[in-house]
C-alpha cells in the first residue's frame, strides 16, 4: 500500500515558473527551501529576460547541479513579469500544474508541498480535482524577513463558478503566488491578457471566473512566503487604474462594487496590523 502511496504522489507533476532578472542574490532562498521538500518531484523553470552575465552564470550552474531546473531566455515578444508567465503557461506540460512565484518568493515550510500533492491525489480520487487550488502565503519584510500580514482568499472547501465570482465580486482575490493552475484552468483560459503590467493574475482570475463548471478548492495550508516590495508597490496610480479596467472587462457598469470592496478589504487589514 506505501509503494502505491508513492508511486501516486510520484505521478504528479508540479512545475514552478520563476521570472528573473539579474535576482540571482535572491534565488538561493527559494531553491533552498524546495530542496528542502518532503515532496521532491517539483520542477522549476526560470525565465530570464535581459540579465547581466552574473546572474546567467547562477542559472546555468543552478541547473547542472539540479536537473530538476532549467532555465531559458524570454522571448522579447513577451516582455516584462506576467509576459514570461505568458511563457511558463507555454512550455507546461498538459498534465502540469503551475506556480507562478518571484524570485524573493520561497516555500514556507518543508511540508508544503507534499500537503498539496495529498491534497490534489485525494480530491482525484474522489472525482472532484479542481481547476485551481488557492492556498494562502504570507509577505515578509523584505529587509527584516519578519512576517506581516497573510493573503486569504477564501475558507476552506470546494467552490462553484457561481461562488468563485461571488467571492471575486465582493473584492476578494487569489494571491497568484499561492495559486496553482491546474490543467482544467489551462484549457479554459491559457495566458494573461495584453496590455495588464501589474494587474494581469487579477484580470485573469476575473475571466476564468465567466466558464460555467469551473471548480475552485481553498486549502486551509500557507504556502509561500513573499517579500513585501517591489515593483508593483511603487506604481500606485497604473496599479488603480489597472484594477479599474480589469473590474470594468468582468463587471461593466458595476465595476466600482468590486473595486470600493477589494480597497476597504485592503484598509481594514492595515488597521488590523496596528
Amino acid at each position: 500500500m506505501q509503494s502505491f502511496v508513492n508511486a501516486e504522489l510520484k505521478s504528479l507533476s508540479l512545475l514552478i515558473v520563476v521570472p528573473t532578472l539579474n535576482s540571482y542574490s535572491l534565488l538561493p532562498r527559494l531553491i533552498i527551501s524546495l530542496h528542502q521538500q518532503t515532496w521532491p518531484y517539483w520542477r522549476v523553470l526560470f525565465i530570464d529576460g535581459p540579465s547581466c552575465g552574473e546572474h546567467r552564470q547562477w542559472l546555468v550552474h543552478c541547473c547542472a547541479a539540479d536537473s530538476r531546473c532549467r532555465w531559458l531566455t524570454q522571448d522579447t515578444s513577451e516582455p516584462g513579469i506576467f509576459g514570461a508567465m505568458n511563457q511558463g503557461f507555454a512550455e507546461a506540460a498538459f498534465d502540469d500544474w503551475l506556480l507562478f512565484w518571484g524570485s524573493d518568493d520561497w516555500a514556507a515550510a518543508p511540508t508544503v508541498l507534499a500537503q498539496v500533492a495529498s491534497s490534489l491525489l485525494r480530491a482525484a480520487s474522489q472525482g472532484l480535482t479542481p481547476d485551481l487550488l488557492v492556498c494562502s502565503g504570507r509577505y515578509a519584510d523584505a529587509f527584516s524577513d519578519s512576517l506581516a500580514r497573510p493573503t486569504v482568499f477564501q475558507p476552506p472547501g470546494l467552490f462553484t463558478t457561481s461562488a468563485y465570482r461571488r467571492a471575486l465580486s465582493f473584492g476578494s482575490t487569489p494571491p497568484h503566488q499561492a495559486t496553482l493552475f491546474g490543467p482544467g484552468a489551462r484549457r479554459l483560459l491559457a495566458r494573461y491578457a495584453p496590455g495588464f503590467r501589474l494587474s494581469a493574475d487579477l484580470d485573469y482570475f476575473l475571466q476564468l471566473s465567466s466558464h460555467p463548471g469551473l471548480r475552485v478548492q481553498c486549502l486551509d495550508l500557507e504556502l509561500v512566503h513573499m517579500a513585501d516590495s517591489g515593483v508593483s508597490g511603487q506604481q500606485t496610480q497604473r496599479r488603480l487604474q489597472e484594477v479599474a479596467r480589469a473590474y470594468r472587462r468582468a463587471f461593466a457598469w458595476r465595476w466600482w462594487f468590486p473595486f470600493v470592496a477589494r480597497y476597504t478589504r485592503r484598509l481594514a487589514s492595515l488597521f488590523g496590523r496596528r
